[in-house]
């Protein structure tokens, strides 16, 4: 098993085991995505591909394209109501 100590400083360094397995290099970003009761570390790839699964979890249930759509109009809505305000 792998392991790191964590600094007082919230810092860890990350064993080239680790390090080698993700691909990871000097600069690379690392994004850490809420899984249940822990985190999955994940590496941010500028690759459409690599996307997939990306957001998987992160909401309790799937929204639909009706839903998505209807939630633009109403934001897309006030945003014009407010402008309009604005500009009285």
């Amino acid at each position: 098993m792998t392991t790191a100590t964590l600094t007082s400083k919230g810092q860890i360094t990350i064993p080239l085991e680790v390090r080698t397995a993700l691909g990871l290099h000097a600069g690379v970003k690392l994004d850490f995505v809420l899984d249940q009761d822990s985190f999955k570390v994940m590496p941010l790839r500028h690759t459409v591909p690599s996307l997939k699964g990306r957001f998987a979890g992160r909401v309790s249930k799937p929204v639909s394209l009706a839903e998505m759509d209807e939630a633009i109009a109403s934001e897309s809505a006030s945003r014009h109501v407010a402008l309009n305000k604005e500009r009285s």
